[in-house]
């Protein structure tokens, strides 16, 4: 009997084989698209880990994901400050068109800033795409794109396409076990402050759990490196509690403790056999603050708050087995932070309405090794006038817009003051200025980036 249903079994097989051709190859095939975890480091410098030459200390667990795939070293983000960095990343879109230009605050500085209180929830966002394509959806970590201080009216997660959130005070929802009092972090958070990567870790495998059966999009956004640094006092730090929360100890201390938790995640994934299919990104939101006289960025120029190479180039890292050779690394290739929607879609297999029009192109063949040249220039500003953009004063600072194409970087001020042109591939630590050698190079750059200033929208500081 037994062989009678194996034979009737491999003879209707057979049957629906010649019948339907490739039905057995579709059924043995069908897998499920990739799970995506975006790690969004909080302010870390380009060399702030091992892997890009980082001496603070080691970090082997952040240097694994680099072991095991793809490592970019001419990736920058879409701002060198969080809240526009974070909305590039998000929408695919520079953040002026969304009227972003610096860090989220009250309402009074956001207007003197010229900016918007909060993202529109009109916005096309990753993560709706995502959602809209099957995905369960996950933010766990900062948000830092409306909520917090007197924005009572920032939208909810879900106006975003995020099912399932956990974040601090800078956002709509706050997590009640990381706000116990109207701040940013206090002593009193059940939640301490060196334990909220863990937190979000853990919130992230516990996102993936419930989920096997579905594909993830996960954005992981630590508020580490960010300061204030706060080791963990009772084992790590023996010595006089608190330390100063800007010194270069306590900050190899908290660098430390993010390797560990970032080890955990992978440790996690392996576990559950998720690995084997999750593309995880590690990257940086901006540069960082203090920079320590510009040693956790390769003394690359400037920092935070610059759009000279220390504020916006940043470690990026990008692994999915199978699909990404392991240990390789790309020098030649440029990518912005804009780039990763159509990408992600791109590898995830989702097609972008054709509505959307983002500012990105899609990279997803540098991330699979075979490296190319971005054949679309890039643009940033900071420091649209005089009253929002005076604190913190960076050392070296830059001039107010800059736009990159090929090997040619050109900074200037919205009123064509301070031109400054680099040959960014021979002179990566910004230099020597070529403005008046090359005048044909400088005219043409000039008039790209007043024309992409232009074309933004403009909300008044009254």
């Amino acid at each position: 009997m037994n062989r009678f249903i194996t034979y009737n079994a491999i003879l209707t097989i057979s049957l629906l084989t010649i019948v339907f051709p490739g039905y057995s190859q579709k059924k043995q095939s069908k897998k499920q698209p990739p799970n995506i975890i975006v790690i969004l480091t909080d302010d870390m410098g380009f060399s702030d880990v091992g892997t890009f030459g980082g001496k603070f200390v080691p970090t082997p667990n952040i240097d694994r994901i680099a072991k095991n795939g793809l490592k970019l070293t001419q990736y920058y983000s879409a701002a060198p400050i969080c809240s526009p960095s974070r909305v590039g990343m998000l929408t695919g879109m520079y953040p002026g068109r969304w009227n972003f230009s610096t860090y989220l605050d009250n309402k009074k500085h956001n207007r003197e800033a010229e900016q918007a209180d909060f993202l529109d929830p009109a916005a096309p966002t990753i993560a709706k795409f995502f959602k809209n394509a099957g995905y369960a959806t996950g933010h766990f970590g900062k948000w830092h794109m409306g909520g917090g201080r007197d924005v009572k009216n920032a939208p909810g997660f879900e106006r975003y396409g995020i099912d399932a959130h956990a974040s601090t005070y800078e956002s709509p929802n706050p997590d009640p076990a990381l706000t116990a009092t109207d701040w940013i972090w206090s002593d009193k958070d059940s939640i301490k402050r060196w334990d909220r990567t863990k937190y979000f870790v853990d919130k992230t495998l516990d996102f993936l759990s419930k989920h096997q059966d579905q594909p993830c999009f996960i954005n992981l956004w630590p508020d580490d490196v960010h300061t204030p640094w706060v080791p963990r006092k009772e084992t790590e730090y023996t010595g006089q509690f608190p330390m100063n929360p800007q010194e270069e100890a306590a900050f190899k201390l908290v660098l430390k403790e993010y390797d560990l938790q970032i080890g955990r995640l992978l440790d996690g994934l392996k576990r559950s056999g998720a690995d084997k299919n999750t593309i995880v990104i590690f990257t940086s939101d901006n540069g960082p603050l203090p920079s320590f006289r510009g040693s956790r960025a390769e003394g690359l120029r400037g920092s935070k708050l610059s759009l000279y190479e220390g504020g916006t180039r940043m470690p990026f890292v990008i692994s999915w087995p199978g699909h990404i050779s392991a240990g390789k690394t790309d020098e030649n290739s440029v990518v912005n932070a804009t780039d990763l929607l159509p990408s992600l879609a791109k590898m995830a297999g989702i097609a972008l309405p054709a509505a959307y029009k983002g500012d990105g192109i899609d990279r997803s063949q540098v991330f699979a090794g075979k490296p190319s040249a971005r054949g679309k220039a890039m643009f940033w500003e900071y420091g649209r006038n005089d009253i929002a953009f005076k604190y913190p004063r960076p050392v070296d600072k830059s001039p107010s817009l800059a736009v990159r194409s090929g090997e040619w970087k050109l900074l200037m001020n919205s009123n064509g003051t301070d031109i400054q042109l680099y040959n960014i591939l021979k002179d990566r630590k910004e230099s020597t200025n070529l403005a008046e050698k090359e005048p044909k190079i400088t005219t043409e750059l000039k008039d790209k980036l007043l024309a992409w200033w232009e074309s933004l929208p403009k909300l008044t500081s009254k």
